[in-house]
């Protein structure tokens, strides 16, 4: 075949800002630069001189401002939450004025705040950690947040989640821009899966509420021993003394769920947790925290994290046992 001049690397600039998560500033490189000699990569600060990480060390770059001027892609990487504002600080809102249009824009964890503060997210779908959540609603309503997800692809702005979800965004482009074999190898270099759907759930505690002197918190804590066995709202509410209408309510007002709900999410918890620490068949596993069988463990699941019992014991263990998937 007659050779065909080479397409010029795409070039992706990394905003390091002050504050700066040592960790994630280095995932788009090492992902990026997988792929050969496709991407061209550096990374530049507001003003080009250093900036201090949240960790023990000053992180000095080669690259100030004038490098986002021709970038195709600019990567903001997390950094120290206690910095971010409304807002864009200092020197940011300038920076990213310099982005020409057009040019995809990706944040990973609290980056997503930057975008936000400068208005980039109003009115589009975006995500960040989800112990954030709560703190990115209030300082920016207009977002139309999603912190269930690890990463949401809105064409030219793209967010993730947390460290993890960041390697996933950046391997999901990968894939975007040049297929899924090219993906598939730089998830080999990286000793990483080669694919988790932004879709599936972030993996997010969910604490039981403390007992205290409300009404039903001593029910709770009644039920979370009695997991294995098909508990109604009738035995619940007898517990607690109560009409079935009473608790209900009572309970919806100290948990912000329904008791059915509550129960299901209790289940699901402990299935994680046999999952992650026990050897007990899924079929075990099952009968332990009280779904009829694996099937409406597998489905429970996977409706509460988007995973299979199978998959998940893999990704916290390493390792699968016999049972149901």
């Amino acid at each position: 075949m007659p050779n065909t001049p080479q397409s010029p690397p795409h070039r992706i600039a990394v905003l390091a800002l002050d504050g700066v998560y040592p960790f994630e500033l280095g995932i788009p490189r090492r992902v990026f630069a997988s792929a050969g000699d496709r991407y061209e990569l550096a990374t530049c600060t507001v003003d080009g001189r250093p900036v201090r990480s949240d960790a023990d060390f000053t992180i000095a770059v080669e690259h100030g401002p004038e490098l986002l001027r021709t970038a195709d892609t600019v990567v903001v990487p997390p950094f120290d939450l206690a910095l971010a504002t409304d807002r864009p600080a200092p020197g940011v809102a300038e920076a990213l004025a310099l982005i020409r249009p057009g040019t995809r824009l990706i944040s990973i964890c609290t980056g997503a705040f930057v975008l936000a503060a400068a208005g980039l997210l109003d009115g589009r779908p975006a995500t960040t950690h989800w112990a954030l959540a709560d703190h990115f609603r209030r300082l920016f309503p207009r977002v139309l947040l999603d912190p269930d997800v690890l990463f949401v692809d809105d064409g030219d702005i793209l967010t993730s989640a947390g460290a993890a979800s960041g390697v996933d965004l950046c391997l999901h482009v990968l894939r975007r821009d040049h297929g899924t074999a090219v993906a598939n190898h730089a998830a080999r270099l990286c000793v990483v899966p080669p694919w988790r759907d932004g879709g599936q759930a972030q993996y997010i505690e969910h604490p039981v509420p403390a007992a205290g002197a409300s009404g039903t918190a001593a029910t709770r804590d009644w039920a979370l021993a009695r997991l294995h066995l098909p508990l109604t709202l009738a035995e619940l509410a007898g517990h607690a003394a109560m009409s079935t209408r009473t608790f209900a309510r009572r309970f919806h007002d100290e948990t912000g769920q329904s008791p059915g709900r509550w129960l299901t999410q209790q289940r699901v918890a402990l299935a994680r947790q046999l999952l992650e620490a026990t050897d007990l068949t899924v079929d075990q596993i099952a009968g332990r925290v009280g779904f009829a069988n694996a099937v409406s463990l597998r489905q429970h699941l996977h409706a509460a994290i988007g995973v299979s019992p199978l998959a998940y014991r893999r990704t916290f263990t390493g390792k699968a046992f016999a049972g149901t998937a």
